[in-house]
């Protein structure tokens, strides 16, 4: 069994709440020693982590690989790499493939392409209703049995609320999460942008807080009734995080994720009819960006997510009236986090890293993964927060290029990402290595 000893790198764990230098023995896919001291054992393979920081491997619980159905746009395979350039050693896919992962045949379909293809972990998601129609509830307990970690009909919302509340009580026996899209897609109509200045100068309907914000009411206090565990997806308005906070208070079963663009940007940077920046929740307005930044730094709201929504070239060429909704985050969420949110004081390099690792695994119940302490499986991201450099869609390994962030200077950059044990990803002064079995 191959030893591996990482040393000298500073080590931030929220979970041990350790946050100095540290040596780590990895013994096949399992963590056996953290210690402060020299560890003396012959070991396959040492890493030297001098200067860097290792953490837990970021678990990304929002992600659309886009296969089987849409390979064009992604794979499990470009997917799962783009993922270990980010440092997530864990991705949660989303069930909106074609067909929609809606039965236990599907799950099973979905996870054999990811043993043959994924270089990380995936639990899968699977449908709330039979195709994402809304009208007859998929086989939960059937896609369960398949190794579904929860439910969700992210792409919209199950406006039938008895229905929903239905499939609540089943996840709530089967002892799985809802993760609710909030969207009232009566509501919404043909939004494209925040309703806003943004919307009426590119003549396109407006989306308002209100499409979110009433889903997101309607979630909790179903959540309240049936006692199930909902996770709130890419939360991006004011009033959601005040929903949150309020329903934590009541003690309803309530997690919420936040993504990079939504504190990042608001609806003022959108300076051209440009579809990278179209994407649903749509970017709000600098008060929205604000109390989301504030619910991270107070931990109302948990969990950072990218929701990971490549695209073709030719589909965001359209403009943004026409183009689909989405934009890719799994190659620049770290870098972007770390920037808009430790290196400007709004969390802590310990708090951020809690919210892209050690939260998410509360979240899905991974009590092995999230910490780098000993007996837990060694998912470990090694990563350079010191040196500025600019993100370049051109080198992303994902099919999709569609990111508003393109050119943009940040901290924060992934140099080895480690999955149970193993070198999966490394940066060698931007040549990049992907390891494979």
């Amino acid at each position: 069994m191959k030893k591996t000893l990482i040393k000298n790198g500073h080590l931030i764990d929220p979970n041990t709440s350790k946050d100095g230098i540290y040596n780590i023995l990895i013994k096949g896919d399992t963590i056996k020693k953290v210690t402060s001291k020299d560890i003396d054992e012959n070991v396959d393979e040492v890493i030297d982590a001098k200067g860097l920081y290792v953490v837990p491997g970021f678990i990304d619980l929002h992600v659309h690989l886009r296969e089987p159905g849409f390979e064009y746009k992604e794979t499990v395979k470009t997917g799962t790499r783009a993922a270990a350039k980010g440092g997530f050693t864990s991705i949660c896919p989303m069930p909106n493939t074609k067909p929609v992962i809606d039965n236990g045949d599907m799950v099973k379909k979905l996870m054999d392409i990811v043993k043959k293809d994924s270089i990380v972990n995936v639990y899968p998601i699977g449908a709330v209703t039979k195709g994402q129609m809304g009208e007859e509830l998929a086989n939960i307990k059937e896609m369960v049995k398949e190794g579904i970690v929860a439910i969700s009909e992210d792409g919209k919302s199950v406006m039938n609320s008895r229905l929903y509340r239905e499939a609540m009580i089943i996840a709530k026996d089967l002892g799985i999460r809802v993760f609710a899209h909030c969207e009232d897609k009566n509501l919404v109509g043909k939004g494209a942008l925040n309703a806003g200045k943004k919307a009426s100068k590119f003549k396109c309907e407006g989306i308002s807080n209100a499409v979110e914000d009433i889903i997101t009411a309607r979630d909790i206090l179903l959540a309240k009734e049936t006692g199930v565990r909902l996770h709130l997806c890419h939360c991006s308005t004011k009033d959601s995080v005040d929903m949150v906070n309020r329903a934590k208070s009541d003690r309803v079963k309530v997690t919420a994720e936040v993504c990079p663009h939504h504190f990042t940007l608001t609806e003022d940077d959108i300076e051209k009819d440009d579809a990278n920046f179209k994407m649903n929740p749509p970017l709000r307005k600098r008060e929205d960006v604000d109390a989301l930044k504030n619910g991270l730094t107070e931990d109302i709201m948990d969990a950072i997510a990218t929701d990971h929504a490549p695209h073709s070239e030719q589909e965001k060429s359209k403009g943004i009236k026409d183009a689909p909704f989405g934009i890719v985050g799994l190659e620049t969420a770290f870098a972007l986090s770390y920037t808009e949110l430790v290196n400007k004081g709004e969390v802590s390099f310990s708090q951020l890293i809690y919210k892209m690792s050690s939260a998410p695994a509360r979240i899905l119940g991974l009590n092995d993964r999230g910490t780098i302490d000993e007996g837990k499986k060694a998912d470990i991201a090694i990563v350079d927060v010191d040196n500025d450099y600019i993100i370049d869609k051109n080198t992303f390994v994902s099919m999709g290029k569609n990111t508003p962030f393109d050119k943009k200077k940040v901290k924060g950059k992934v140099i080895k990402t480690l999955v149970n044990g193993k070198i999966v990803f490394e940066d060698n002064d931007g040549e990049y290595n992907f390891i494979e079995e």
